[in-house]
């Protein structure tokens, strides 16, 4: 975004103004809410969205496009850097958007081994019913990488930092054997959010979000998002908005946009909380272990400082074995008071939950051999997943504390 003079804005200015203008017909300073699912049109077209599309040539019907949405696209590919962005229902429906836009029977991706859960799910249980080739890599072993790609490869798949153990991916180098291979290379970057990793300068050709999570920021809106390219975006919004039908609501874009005019503050605040935590949690005698890519403990220090501006809120911490692990859990779930024991993320409180090895071993990853001693480096037996909200710092530690004791 940039202002009359073509000077670049700064990403307070763009995360405020970006899609928005005052209302042409009340001159109200906030962005209405427009919740109407038809649009009254003075053009004649086909009974098609290929025929009227939204935007510049007017709005038509509410899943083809909607004003309050096309405001919050137009923020996110701003915060982002990109040309476009198509908001989804939720994360899922954005990566569904992804894989089943570009990829068709024959076809082969490589994935993170990695990442989501429902995304880890998806990629091995139902895209080979489909017909496409599926291969779950270790992204942080790049000659793995390299190894895994075919003539028939059409997407690389990463995350990072991947959920749940924060390891990360050097997206760049991806990129690199994305282009030489005339594949596409999309990416991941929850834990990140737009502003943790420009990940168009890294090469990424289509960056995912679970809008739920950072840019929504206060645990009230489901949604998703992909950014790119204009012409890949337009792809999608045809495939996965048109035909999957997997739209964002108007009401969940206008609150996810209330919440991402603050993602700057809010993202400074999540790294100066998290940074605080972690480097408590490392002198706490009931962790052995702890996950941050703002730690200089963290394996991939080096790569985090070179291709993360904000290490985020996100912190992976061991506590010894499962049945160790269990026990704190259910600790935290009865003295917990300020940390909510929930699942999710990037939100203003802060939440924490279990992840067991074995048990995600068994629904959602299916780990075996190299790829899962190199999770268990990180992981050990199961991690707890905080995520650092807003509170003050030493608020957190304390209920934390608590609970550990």
């Amino acid at each position: 975004m940039t202002t009359q003079k073509n000077r670049p804005m700064g990403p307070m200015t763009t995360a405020i103004h970006a899609g928005e203008a005052p209302d042409p017909a009340t001159g109200a300073s906030a962005p209405p809410l427009h919740m109407s699912s038809t649009f009254v049109t003075d053009q004649v077209a086909g009974f098609s969205a290929h025929d009227l599309e939204g935007g510049d040539n007017g709005f038509l019907y509410a899943r083809w496009d909607n004003p309050t949405v096309a405001m919050l696209e137009k923020k996110i590919a701003a915060l982002q850097s990109t040309e476009a962005c198509l908001c989804t229902a939720s994360g899922m429906a954005a990566a569904t958007a992804i894989f089943l836009t570009f990829l068709s029977a024959g076809d082969h991706v490589i994935v993170s081994d990695v990442s989501y859960a429902g995304v880890a799910e998806l990629a091995r249980e139902t895209l080979p019913r489909f017909g496409v080739e599926v291969s779950a890599v270790n992204m942080s072993d790049l000659t793995a990488v390299a190894a895994a790609i075919r003539p028939n490869t059409r997407l690389i798949h990463t995350e990072s930092p991947v959920n749940p153990i924060g390891r990360l991916t050097d997206l760049a180098a991806v990129s690199a054997f994305a282009r030489a291979a005339g594949a596409l290379h999309s990416s991941d970057a929850t834990f990140a959010s737009p502003l943790g990793m420009d990940t168009v300068a890294l090469g990424v050709d289509l960056t995912m979000h679970s809008i739920t999570k950072y840019i929504g920021g206060h645990g009230d809106a489901v949604g998703g998002a992909v950014a790119g390219r204009a012409d890949l975006v337009a792809r999608m919004r045809a495939e996965a908005s048109i035909h999957h039908g997997g739209i964002l609501s108007p009401f969940n874009a206008w609150l996810i946009s209330r919440g991402a005019a603050t993602l700057p503050l809010r993202m400074k605040a999540h790294q100066q909380g998290a940074q605080t935590v972690a480097e408590w949690l490392e002198t706490h005698p009931q962790v052995t272990k702890v996950i941050y890519p703002g730690l200089a403990s963290h394996p991939q220090a080096d790569l985090a400082a070179t291709q993360m501006r904000n290490t985020s809120g996100m912190i992976s911490f061991q506590v010894g074995d499962a049945a160790t692990g269990q026990r704190i859990a259910q600790q935290m779930i009865d003295r917990l008071q300020i940390v909510h024991y929930a699942v999710s993320l990037g939100h203003h409180r802060s939440l924490i939950f279990w992840m067991e090895t074995a048990g995600l071993m068994d629904t959602s990853f299916h780990l075996k051999g190299d790829q899962l001693e190199a999770y268990r480096a990180y992981a050990g037996d199961g991690v707890f997943r905080l995520s650092v909200g807003l509170e003050e710092a030493p608020d957190v530690i304390a209920d934390l504390d608590l609970a550990l004791s």
